[in-house]
Formats: C-alpha cells, sequence, structure tokens
C-alpha cells in the first residue's frame, strides 16, 4: 500500500512537472497579443512577443559586434589574392578600352609600348593604390553602414508565427529536453512527498 503511494505521488509529481514546462514553453511565444483576464486584470503576453524590440536589438548588436562587422567583409576584400585578380581584371578593361579608342592609324608596334607600360605602371602601383581606395572605403562603410540596425530591422519585419518557427527549428531538441526534465524532477518530488507522507503516518 506504501509503495502504491509512491508510485502515484511520483506519477503526480512527474505529470505536473511536465505540464508546468510544457506550458512555460508555450508561454515563451503565445499569446502573440496581450489578452487581459477580466476577473484579475492581468495582461497575459508571450515573453517573446513582449520583447522583440529588445531581442531583435540584442540579435544586431551580437551579430555585429561577436560575429560579422562591416570592418571584417572590407578588411577580406582587402587580402592579396582578392587584390591580385582585381588588379588583372583592371588591366584587361584598360587593355579592352585601348584597343578599342586608339584609332587604328596608330602603329600597333606604339600601341604595344603604351599597354606595356601601362601594365609596368598597374604593376608597380595597382596594389599600393587599391589598397589605399579600400582603406578609404573600410572606413567610410564603417560610419555608413550599420549592421546591427540592418539585422534588428529584419528580425522585426518577421511575423511572430515565422521568428516562432525559427527559433523552435533552432532550440527543437533543447526544449524538448526541457519538458522532460519537468517530468523528471516532478517524479523525484513526488516519490520524496510520498516518502514524507509515509513517515507521517
Amino acid at each position: 500500500m506504501d509503495f502504491l503511494i509512491i508510485i502515484t505521488m511520483c506519477l503526480i509529481g512527474a505529470i505536473i512537472g511536465w505540464i508546468t514546462n510544457l506550458i512555460a514553453i508555450k508561454l515563451l511565444f503565445k499569446p502573440y497579443e496581450p489578452f487581459r483576464i477580466p476577473i484579475v486584470n492581468f495582461d497575459i503576453h508571450g515573453l517573446i512577443p513582449k520583447r522583440k524590440g529588445e531581442i531583435a536589438k540584442s540579435i544586431g548588436n551580437i551579430v555585429e559586434q561577436e560575429l560579422l562587422s562591416v570592418n571584417d567583409i572590407l578588411i577580406h576584400m582587402l587580402e592579396s589574392d582578392k587584390k591580385v585578380a582585381l588588379l588583372a581584371i583592371i588591366k584587361f578593361k584598360i587593355k579592352e578600352t585601348i584597343q578599342k579608342k586608339i584609332p587604328s592609324i596608330i602603329p600597333s608596334g606604339f600601341i604595344g609600348l603604351i599597354l606595356n607600360y601601362i601594365d609596368e605602371i598597374i604593376e608597380q602601383e595597382g596594389e599600393k593604390v587599391i589598397s589605399e581606395i579600400m582603406q578609404n572605403i573600410v572606413q567610410d562603410a564603417g560610419s555608413m553602414i550599420n549592421i546591427s540596425k540592418i539585422v534588428e530591422d529584419k528580425v522585426n519585419e518577421f511575423s511572430m508565427e515565422k521568428l516562432e518557427d525559427v527559433v523552435l527549428q533552432i532550440a527543437k531538441k533543447e526544449l524538448k529536453h526541457i519538458e522532460i526534465l519537468g517530468g523528471i524532477l516532478g517524479g523525484i518530488i513526488g516519490i520524496i512527498q510520498g516518502l514524507i507522507v509515509m513517515l507521517l503516518q
């Protein structure tokens, strides 16, 4: 009989713990809009919908400060292999333009000298000029482009259904573990309560 009491208390505790955590997880998102309970005049509003603006701002700041800033993007563009590819494109475009624009009466040997001279200048000065231009772009873009604000605006544009779907896709396993843990802890508490009831009899 005493064993049956412990099992019953354990099952009741597990069910209560599981349901409590399940409701708590649901209340992260729902209701999307504030809902007032008439008798007690108390508003129920999902935690994430209520603080969507703050969450969006925090995500934007984390993305810019910890993951990806404008400087990171542009500095990546300054890598030497990118500059070599850019110089090759510049050379090609200049040669193509010269060959199209210079009149056909100009001797081809003279055109060849011009092209060789331009090649030498680009080889000597091109990488330095590109670096200077890129550095200026980095400085200007850093003050002009606000990645955190862009991310914040994008998150704020999400409907709550979309935001809930994204969060659940990312944290589905973890949230399920929280539900199960609630059941386990509730069961343990139920066993302890059952033992206390037995000791008090």
